[in-house]
């Protein structure tokens, strides 16, 4: 069985401005990054901007589990197959981050015969976006010790700091550290640490400013501490935001590229789906919307995660109203949901298909909640037994959903062709009245329940001390009137990851509120999130290799 990386390297790619063409993207508009990916250029909006927008198709899917359930490669898959039927249809996907990749969960852009490519560019540094945030991050970093350094005229409180230093890379020994160490011209010694760039306030900015200037603004509404009178500092007060966004000035471009079957993607922004809302930038979502008749996107993580931040941190902010929802299982998920070891997924167990469906049907029921059509699909493996299929197409349509088989990983587009037809039809006869969940002027904690309650399914809401304080505290400063964005385990409805299936009584636990005032929501953490994640004990890092000739294997 070929690699995914065999199969992309085999693909016959076009060049960038062929694809661009295809879609009526001038060279002109475009800042071209070698033969096969390319940035849109503002030229280019200017000359789209006042088109009509196209339809939106939001892919989502249950919550992970080891087996896997390509929601990329679905959301490739489903792209690729437009093109078989002759939709004018451009795909609209996040960055990998090196750190998953390098990790334990590998490449990022789609599998088998439904990747994008230049996969091993996409996921390596591509067009740079990342490092871009991540220096603008550091720089933020560097100007508040050198103020701290150079006699504190803000007065900062140094145990009032909240700022950390970022990195594209899993490396748990920097999740805490200590600065400034090695006598008074070194700096002020104090406690910090490192965090994932994607998890970076500066990640999510860029995918929520709607230009330049908005990317300036928000950039300067960071607050990174506190003073002594516990008054906040902000990225402003230390004249930071100009240059970080100098140093952004090209990141906040979308990237364009292909897929194997040379359908265009645009790829822009890689916020985590945690700490942050797990989806691609506002701008590449709405140049794609103005450039194609469907556009087909993806949020990171389950529904309860991603397609929950999407819908009301994304849409809320830039108006837009998806127009269906394709909501991606796997029998083998579905049968580790129903308690099925994963060495023995591949064996034939309804019963366990059965029991497992009801993390699938709380999906539904949460997505109906937002009042978008919804579409399942299930991304095929060859273990699966037409009994378990036909099992969760039942249950599907019962819940009147439409349902689909796909075998895009194998096939490509073509495999995709009944879920396109699935789509459109949604698209055709039923008519979407998205809202979103809750009311963006309600407190905190009535926005933190409506999502624990009716998204997880939880009884109800615990807050620790400090997260008590933390909501006092964003209250004072008059920013409770933001969307909230609640960092869990994606790997459960719960906040305890061992908790499969449907979990019912119990209780989410808030351990602590921060307020991204740049990113213009509030981050409340539950459970043991890590913004900064670890290595596995064998890394994918160990399989990579590149041989004389340049060629690299190991990626997925």
């Amino acid at each position: 069985m070929k690699t995914d990386i065999q199969i992309a390297n085999e693909a016959s790619i076009e060049p960038i401005v062929k694809i661009a063409s295809s879609i009526n993207i001038a060279e002109e508009d475009l800042e071209l990054f070698g033969r096969y990916k390319a940035k849109l250029s503002d030229s280019l909006w200017d000359k789209v901007k006042h088109k009509n927008n196209g339809k939106l198709v939001l892919v989502t899917a249950i919550n992970p589990t080891p087996a896997g359930e390509g929601k990329t490669t679905i959301t490739v898959g489903l792209g690729q197959a437009m093109g078989k039927l002759g939709i004018n249809a451009m795909i609209a996907l996040r960055e990998p981050s090196l750190g998953p990749c390098m990790g334990i969960k590998g490449g990022a852009a789609g599998g088998g015969y439904a990747q994008v490519i230049p996969m091993e560019d996409i996921n390596l540094h591509f067009t740079g976006d990342i490092h871009a945030v991540s220096i603008a991050h550091n720089l933020l970093s560097a100007l508040l010790d050198n103020h701290l350094q150079q006699g504190n005229d803000l007065n900062i409180d140094t145990r009032q700091i909240v700022w950390k230093r970022v990195m594209d890379m899993n490396d748990r020994a920097l999740r805490n550290t200590i600065v400034g160490l090695g006598g008074r011209l070194q700096g002020v010694p104090r406690e910090d640490g490192f965090m994932i760039s994607v998890a970076s306030e500066v990640m999510a900015i860029l995918c929520l400013a709607n230009d330049l200037e908005d990317l300036k603004r928000r950039l300067g509404e960071i607050i990174v501490a506190y003073n002594f009178e516990g008054a906040p500092v902000t990225a402003h007060d230390l004249k930071a935001e100009g240059a970080m966004a100098a140093l952004l000035k090209d990141a906040i471009k979308p990237n364009i590229v292909q897929t194997l079957e040379n359908t265009p993607v645009i790829i822009h922004g890689g916020p985590f789906a945690n700490i942050a809302h797990g989806c691609n930038s506002i701008r590449a979502t709405k140049y794609a919307l103005k450039l194609a008749d469907l556009v087909i996107t993806e949020a990171g993580f389950g529904a309860d995660l991603g397609a929950e931040k999407f819908l009301d941190i994304k849409c809320t902010k830039a108006g837009f109203k998806p127009d269906a929802i394709v909501l991606v299982a796997t029998i083998r998920a579905l049968k580790y949901n129903g308690g099925v070891q994963k060495s023995d997924l591949s064996q034939e167990n309804v019963e366990a298909v059965r029991k497992g469906f009801v993390n699938l049907e709380k999906h539904i029921e949460n997505l109906n909640k937002y009042k978008v059509p919804v579409v399942v699909t299930l991304n095929s493996f060859v273990t699966d037994s037409d009994k378990e299929i036909a099992y969760v197409k039942d249950a599907c349509e019962k819940m009147g959903c439409e349902f689909a088989l796909a075998q895009v990983w194998q096939k490509g587009g073509i495999g995709g062709v009944d879920l396109a037809k699935k789509v459109l039809h949604t698209l055709e006869n039923k008519v979407s009245h998205f809202q979103p969940l809750y009311d963006i002027n309600d407190t905190i904690k009535n926005k933190i329940k409506k999502i624990a309650t009716e998204i997880y399914g939880a009884q109800d809401v615990k807050y620790t001390a400090k997260a008590s304080k933390s909501i006092k505290k964003i209250e004072e400063l008059g920013l409770s009137n933001l969307p909230v964005c609640i960092a869990k385990t994606q790997y459960s409805l719960s906040d305890n990851p061992k908790l499969l299936g449907r979990p019912s009584n119990f209780d989410i636990t808030v351990s602590e509120i921060s307020i991204s005032a740049g990113a213009e929501f509030i981050v409340v953490l539950t459970g043991d999130v890590m913004t900064m994640p670890g290595l596995p004990k064998k890394p994918s890092a160990e399989s990579i290799d590149i041989n004389k000739d340049g060629v690299i294997t190991g990626l997925f």
